[in-house]
């Protein structure tokens, strides 16, 4: 960029003419100028942990495309265990920012998953991509969904176990829901147990358990692997509901606001870059199954990530509500209504004993503004309002608007 640039445009003007609509400032500028004096990254170098999931592909990507360079950091991407580990290394220091469960860090942040620390959500990095899956052995018994499994339960008793990967994170909250649904109360009809996403399908092969939730690429490999079938997306449960966030503290947050801005900027701009085409997802498939991020076959997380569906059972379906990173900037805002929805069932199934303060928590965690900043700095555009509404697949409607009475109208609950 010439001296005179430089001079010229300020991170000020930019995001001046960005809130009028002005036109003819590319991106490129646009983050050049971030990246100039004293809007500089603190940091220049950053740690971001993800577990082997094909929704950690935002983070992944921002880092070998060098989209991050261009906000003036260097993202290195930090393979992790478990969401415990990620949990253990956010909140010590070891780790930057994570691609991690939503409801972790709200449990985090009220000190219910572990060591209590204020927290901060960045952004979502996607929606919908998980699944429930049940045995094989149980799908030959004619539990094939909710209502075939609800069935089995009642005619043959013994101790039915399911795994979720973290407390209060939202795999456990997505089975929890969704057994409900069907008359199956988690806390008193089922054994629940954590596993880690990627050993559930070698648990599930030696019959550790009954079924799990995880996120893809694991759902899909039980399937390539003959060891399981997939009873329900998450998308059936919730249409488009939050997952993955860009995770970091609080005080990360003020220590090194231009640094977090880039980062975030850089995510959301690799996101973009994932669902802007079919080739797009495709190389971002091959590229993720390496050994270094999620270390499977390439065609156990292409045919989801394209919305190409299989129960294994023999159903085939193309679903238009697969897993997405961006959807014209739909994903990534973290919305208010989201994190309380969280507390709701945190509340519902005894991980909180009391009501908090829903919203009070979510303007605590969810830096929105951190996000509008960053949003400017990718010209990506912003909704109107920080809540949203939706339906679940019992019926009910989520508006953030009364969520102690939501949390409470559920007939089961722990």
């Amino acid at each position: 960029m010439s001296h005179l640039l430089k001079s010229s445009l300020s991170r000020r003007s930019v995001l001046q003419a960005a809130a009028v609509g002005a036109v003819g400032i590319s991106p490129a500028l646009r983050a050049a100028v971030y990246a100039q004096g004293s809007d500089a990254p603190e940091k220049k170098e950053v740690r971001i942990g993800f577990i082997p999931l094909t929704d950690c592909a935002s983070v992944v990507m921002a880092s070998v495309l060098g989209i991050d360079k261009k906000y003036g950091v260097s993202i290195i991407p930090t393979k992790e265990a478990s969401w415990a580990g990620v949990r253990d290394k956010l909140v010590n220091g070891e780790l930057d920012f994570a691609h991690v469960l939503y409801g972790l860090m709200y449990g985090v942040h009220l000190g219910t998953a572990g060591p209590k620390k204020d927290m901060a959500v960045l952004m979502n990095l996607n929606h919908n991509g998980q699944a429930i899956t049940l045995s094989k052995q149980l799908a030959d018994k004619g539990a094939v969904d909710g209502a075939g499994l609800a069935k089995l339960m009642a005619s043959v008793k013994r101790e039915y176990t399911f795994a979720q990967t973290f407390p209060t994170g939202t795999h456990a909250m997505w089975l929890y829901y969704w057994l409900a649904a069907h008359g199956i109360n988690p806390m008193s009809d089922a054994k629940v147990i954590t596993v880690p996403p990627p050993q559930m399908v070698a648990n599930m092969r030696i019959g550790n358990m009954d079924g799990f939730c995880v996120g893809e690429p694991w759902g899909q490999r039980a399937i390539m692997d003959g060891i399981g079938i997939t009873a329900a997306t998450t998308q059936e449960i919730w249409k488009d509901h939050p997952e993955k966030v860009l995770g970091t503290t609080a005080e990360f947050t003020q220590k090194y606001p231009n640094t977090t801005r880039a980062v975030t900027a850089a995510i959301l701009e690799a996101g973009q870059w994932i669902d802007a085409s079919l080739a797009n997802k495709n190389k971002m498939a091959e590229t993720i199954a390496g050994k270094a991020y999620v270390n499977t076959s390439v065609d156990a997380i292409n045919q989801r990530i394209l919305g190409r569906y299989q129960n294994g059972l023999g159903k085939t379906w193309d679903d238009s509500n697969h897993m997405k990173f961006f959807n014209d900037g739909a994903v990534n805002f973290p919305y208010l209504s989201d994190g309380m929805w969280f507390l709701t069932q945190h509340k519902r199934w005894g991980l909180l004993k009391e009501h908090p303060d829903y919203l009070a928590v979510a303007k605590q965690i969810n830096k929105i503004d951190i996000y509008k900043q960053a949003a400017t700095a990718a010209k990506v555009s912003l909704p109107k309002d920080a809540m949203r509404t939706t339906k679940l697949m019992d019926g009910t409607v989520w508006d953030g608007k009364e969520p102690k009475k939501y949390a409470d109208s559920f007939k089961l609950r722990a």
